[in-house]
């Protein structure tokens, strides 16, 4: 099964980061890096902004 697609707007108002935070978190290797969709288009699994979510709880629990 396919999963949804998030560009990057829906990233940061799914997760509540700006988008330089998320870019630095993508180079500490702390949140998932995006699929190429195009030659200037990435974008991120739905599947992955959740599992991230969910080891982000995990974390604070």
């Amino acid at each position: 099964m396919i999963g949804s697609i998030k560009r990057r707007p829906d990233v940061e108002r799914i997760i509540g980061l700006s988008r330089s935070t998320l870019y630095a978190m993508m180079a500490e290797g702390a949140f998932p890096k995006p699929i190429k969709l195009g030659k200037r288009a990435v974008g991120w699994r739905e599947a992955d902004i959740a599992a991230w979510l969910d080891s982000r709880a995990q974390d604070a629990a």
